[in-house]
């Protein structure tokens, strides 16, 4: 990549080959120059990534940009510019996170088919909150919020740092604000993850608390301070735990389920059929992160099994690819996994 503020060059990755043999490079035009510095980002640190991830070597030079390598990277890098540069010119913040995106969903495409007439990069899924835009990342995350539109109910499985919960309370919040659900209910089973926090001092809500935090986390997240206190004050938002469910009837609300690798076979049927008129709800989990005590069995996958080919009902299924969070969590997980396929027990 050549440049000219930030260093003054940088060489094209390893394995970079000119498309045809050395033919002409591919140039991307673009109107606002005010823009494309943002669409480069700081020292270039987007048109790196870019580089990097796809395999090409880009050269700017004032409001173009010249890519040379395999003809398809070359496609979906031009592509994946063009579509972060609409997303700019639309008022969005563009970091690398959204250029890691929008490579991961450009690369949903056949290898070939970029190039055909009328197929673009499928654009990413987003939701709008009072307080932030949030765009997915991965086709996966496109794909769930495109289920949640179109489903009462969803399940949403994988490993941490993939998005299910986030995505799940960004939707919900985004529906609470525009009017689409009148009551916004999270909850989670509280089963202690490895630690005994049943002695702590106070009345049910602080015991249940520490189980609940990270629902907390990511409604402060999308929505102001103040919305989530006088919701929280109002009822208008609810979380409980799950045993705060039985004998409800959930009508005209989104209605969450965090963790539900950890609730019995029994105690998942009796949330689902809290299912009310006009309500949607997001049941998620990571089966690999079982909790329960010995003994007891998970009810999620069973669940899964048994609804599956229901109209209304959607399974979305998240992979290691799909981790978000940052790139050590994805390593993390590999690591895990290849560990139980050499049939080794983490305590």
């Amino acid at each position: 990549m050549a440049r000219g503020r930030g260093p003054a060059h940088k060489r094209a990755p390893s394995g970079v080959q000119q498309a045809n043999g050395g033919d002409e490079p591919t140039i991307v035009f673009f109107d606002d120059m005010r823009l494309v510095r943002d669409l480069l980002g700081d020292y270039d640190a987007n048109l790196a990534v870019l580089e990097d991830r796809l395999g090409v070597e880009a050269t700017v030079n004032g409001n173009a940009v010249a890519l040379r390598g395999p003809e398809n990277s070359c496609a979906s890098a031009k592509a994946v510019l063009e579509q972060l540069y609409v997303r700019l010119a639309q008022g969005e913040m563009i970091g690398v996170g959204e250029v890691v995106g929008a490579i991961r969903h450009a690369r949903a495409v056949e290898p070939g088919e970029i190039d055909e007439p009328g197929t673009q990069v499928p654009e990413a899924r987003q939701i709008r909150t009072r307080k932030r835009l949030i765009t997915a990342r991965t086709p996966a995350q496109s794909a769930y919020l495109g289920a949640l539109e179109q489903n009462s109910l969803v399940f949403a499985t994988g490993p941490a740092g993939t998005g299910k919960t986030y995505l799940a309370v960004a939707y919900a919040a985004a529906c609470l604000e525009s009017g689409r659900c009148d009551r916004l209910i999270l909850s989670r089973p509280a089963v202690e993850a490895g630690e005994r926090l049943g002695f702590l001092p106070g009345d049910m809500r602080e015991k249940v608390d520490p189980y609940l935090r990270p629902l907390y986390d990511a409604l402060y997240d999308v929505l102001p301070p103040e919305r989530v206190e006088r919701g929280l004050a109002t009822g208008v938002i609810e979380i409980a735990p799950l045993a705060f469910m039985r004998g409800r009837t959930l009508s005209h609300a989104i209605v969450i389920l965090d963790e539900a690798q950890n609730c019995t076979p029994v105690q998942l049927k009796m949330f689902l059929t809290r299912l009310g008129d006009e309500s949607k709800m997001i049941v998620t989990g990571d089966p690999t992160q079982v909790d329960l005590p010995a003994g007891k069995d998970s009810g999620l996958l069973e669940a899964i099994g048994i609804l599956e080919g229901l109209e209304e009902i959607d399974h979305i299924a998240f992979t290691r690819a799909d981790v978000v969070r940052r790139e050590l969590v994805g390593h993390i997980v590999d690591a895990y996994e290849a560990a139980e396929r050499r049939g080794k027990r983490h305590g």
